[in-house]
């Protein structure tokens, strides 16, 4: 089966574009209710690099959201994927 987008089939995506709109869809969501950010930094295959941004920047809870939801909702969709927080100045 080819490795890419066929008819919209996100199914047959590579694993670091489905991974990153997945990122994409729980930043949408921070942005809208908390006014903060999270975005793909770097993906090695099996280890995930995420960065905050906005009101997440620097928020005492951002380490809760990071393994708690998105660690969690990650996992959901790739159980072999490990999130980590991007280091400053990624």
């Amino acid at each position: 089966m080819p490795d890419h987008i066929a008819d919209g089939d996100n199914a047959q995506a590579p694993a670091e574009e489905r991974l990153k709109n997945l990122i994409e869809n729980l930043s949408s969501y921070i942005e809208y209710y908390h006014g903060g950010s999270v975005e793909l930094v770097s993906f090695d295959g099996k280890v995930a690099r995420v960065a905050f941004g906005g009101a997440c920047d620097g928020c005492p809870l951002s380490l809760n959201t990071l393994h708690g939801w998105i660690a969690g909702t990650v996992r959901q969709f790739f159980p072999d994927i490990v999130i980590e927080e991007a280091p400053a100045g990624h």
